[in-house]
């Protein structure tokens, strides 16, 4: 006979996680470290899959992070416009991609790679970032010749002979309302749980000692988060693959993406 589902209103989900917060170290739950953090305070809560049986429980997520963390989270993926053009595929590898490492060896020869990770706080070493443009609400990448390395200056002697120097044409772009449409559907009003982590021959111990409510996404906040390098945008394709074209943040950023924060612990 199954036991009875738990039903937690958001004021009972708050004294439980307090209550699991002053238990101190928890070891993992489950085999394996990855996701433990996650996957063990679910167990905790005698809940399954991040489904938070709660009133109006589809608006709502249990989001779970370790402190102090450099690792980067995937938000969501989104290929660039305009639609009509496979512009990864098409334009950023043939004509601004470089040799992969691993052409002739792993993959056929003359294998191509296009890896970038780009914001709107400065270009990357190879010239490429992220620029907003609010009157005409875009989020663009841009290409600056003038802001590529010294130690890529070959790679930029080949896209010359490719395509020139000048901004890329036509630009990639995001519209403001398809992005926050997107983003806004994937980043529902969040309970936020961060662990400190430690490891004991060989198995993670958990301290889940910070706790905040985070409700009503701001898409201004994401947009000042991407200028900022809080957001990242991230290309990998090769060839052979385009893995798709993520939205990144990092580990620590995440209230910056809601209006409204009420720090629980």
């Amino acid at each position: 006979m199954s036991s009875k589902p738990i039903i937690y209103t958001k004021e009972s989900l708050i004294k439980k996680l307090k209550k699991i917060s002053g238990m101190g170290w928890i070891r993992n739950a489950r085999r394996g470290n990855h996701g433990g953090i996650g996957n063990t305070l679910e167990d905790l809560l005698g809940i399954k899959e991040n489904n938070l049986p709660i009133p109006n429980a589809a608006e709502w997520e249990l989001k779970t992070q370790r402190l102090h963390t450099v690792s980067l989270c995937t938000l969501f993926h989104m290929e660039p416009s305009p639609r009509a053009i496979r512009f990864v595929p098409q334009i950023l590898l043939p004509k601004y991609g470089w040799k992969h490492r691993e052409s002739g060896l792993l993959y056929k020869k003359g294998e191509m790679s296009f890896r970038q990770t780009i914001h709107g706080a400065k270009p990357s070493d190879r010239g490429f970032m992220v620029k907003i443009d609010r009157s005409n609400k875009k989020i663009l990448i841009s290409f600056d010749a003038k802001e590529v390395s010294a130690g890529n200056k070959e790679w930029l002697k080949s896209v010359s002979k490719r395509i020139g120097l000048g901004e890329l044409n036509p630009q990639p772009y995001w519209g403001f309302d398809d992005l926050e449409h997107k983003v806004g559907t994937k980043l529902l009003n969040t309970f936020y749980v961060q662990a400190d982590v430690k490891t004991i021959r060989g198995k993670e111990y958990y301290n889940y000692c910070k706790i905040m409510m985070l409700c009503k996404f701001s898409f201004e906040g994401f947009l000042r988060a991407l200028e900022t390098a809080k957001v990242l945008v991230d290309f990998d394709a090769r060839t052979g693959h385009n893995h798709g074209t993520k939205f990144r943040m990092r580990q620590d950023s995440f209230p910056m993406l809601y209006e409204k924060k009420a720090v629980i612990l």
